[in-house]
């Protein structure tokens, strides 16, 4: 079902995501898990969360899965279980939601920021040897837009050094390296299930997982305040706890998450056909790339423009709603100036930052829909 709202002047309004679209596919089903849970009178960590947890790390392929309360929290207790704290240096990239940033602040480490590749607007693998010094503790490898990071390559500099690696995949649920699930294959794989992710809850809602045993059972202890046993805390931990009601509605979405990725390449594949040649021919924009022997699960379909805002514009008025991801780095925003590590230029992440637009792109969105996308840019780029 596509919700786009009417609007006078065109059909519908479409918008960029739509997560009460996919409420509506799995309305009855998400109904009678609210009603079961509510009617259980246990609303957090219970049944519904370890059987999340169960399903999740089959899913994934690992041992262990912790529901945790937001994605950002996920990277703070894997920090955390790692052993990150002050004095400590982490590695990550400007060009990602300020989330992956705040986290390695949440732990008092310093984040020392490299640049992106040009093709994937993922941490350029070439970088990271500049950015690591004695303090570097760990590596928090972004998998952006559903797209892959260089992870093998970051695992393997990392280890000859001791350094831990996180693999961020807040916007990567279902994304495959080689076969495998991205998230599987660092020491910690951090997930958020914000409404509007691949596999989205309805509020918010994270998880880690890994095989390491130790590095779970510290997890467990950290997201409730060090609790072995109820009342008695063993370490200092805090408060990050998955509550049933989301639990019920993600297991219930994870039942479909491979189906509803594969309408989000489905959508993917439409735009590539149509907009490639005109891509090629204008050289006035270019489309997304994938990384090879990867599975890109399309959170997001970023075009790169020199004329973003006049698209933007243009779109809006026959609306069609996009958004950027993500329109200032970090480093370049007020709250991190002067308090993180840049070893090197910047200069892709800016240049990203200047000319990414995110179209229209969720499971729901109809076919009608997404050739007006088409025409609509088809029209801007062909004048």
């Amino acid at each position: 079902m596509d919700r786009s709202r009417a609007t006078g002047k065109s059909a519908v309004m479409i918008v960029c995501a739509s997560p009460g679209d996919q409420y509506q596919t799995y309305k009855e089903e998400i109904d009678l898990a609210i009603a079961r849970v509510l009617k259980s009178g246990w609303y957090v960590l219970g049944e519904e969360v370890k059987a999340f947890e169960k399903e999740f790390a089959e899913y994934q392929g690992v041992k262990h899965a912790i529901g945790v309360g937001s994605g950002t929290e996920a990277l703070h207790l894997a920090l955390a279980a790692l052993g990150v704290g002050r004095g400590d240096e982490v590695i990550t990239v400007s060009h990602t939601a300020v989330a992956t940033v705040s986290a390695i602040e949440l732990t008092g480490a310093k984040p020392v920021l490299v640049d992106i590749d040009s093709e994937y607007f993922t941490l350029d693998a070439a970088k990271l040897e500049a950015a690591i010094t004695p303090r570097t503790k760990a590596i928090i490898a972004v998998h952006l837009y559903g797209q892959a990071a260089p992870i093998h390559e970051v695992i393997a500099m990392a280890k000859t050094r001791g350094i831990k690696v996180i693999e961020d995949c807040a916007q990567a649920t279902g994304t495959q390296i080689q076969g495998v699930k991205a998230g599987s294959i660092a020491d910690v794989g951090c997930f958020s299930f914000y409404p509007t992710k691949n596999l989205g809850a309805i509020g918010d809602g994270g998880a880690l997982v890994t095989n390491d045993d130790d590095i779970a059972k510290k997890i467990q202890l950290l997201r409730q305040y060090g609790w072995e046993n109820r009342y008695i805390s063993k370490i200092s931990g805090w408060n990050s706890r998955l509550d049933e009601l989301q639990a019920a509605i993600l297991r219930i979405k994870l039942r479909g998450l491979d189906k509803d990725n594969l309408k989000r390449i489905q959508i993917a594949k439409a735009y590539d056909e149509s907009l490639s040649a005109l891509a090629k021919s204008t050289g006035r924009f270019t489309l997304p790339k994938v990384r090879p022997h990867t599975l890109h699960t399309y959170h997001l379909y970023v075009l790169q423009t020199a004329e973003r805002d006049a698209l933007m514009s243009h779109l809006k008025t026959n609306d069609i709603h996009c958004m950027i991801h993500y329109p200032m780095p970090v480093h370049l925003q007020p709250a991190y100036l002067g308090k993180i590590g840049l070893p090197g230029s910047m200069s892709t992440t800016e240049k990203a930052s200047n000319t990414v637009i995110s179209l229209p792109m969720y499971p729901e969105l109809s076919a009608a829909s997404v050739k007006t996308v088409i025409d609509q840019l088809s029209r801007f780029f062909g004048k």
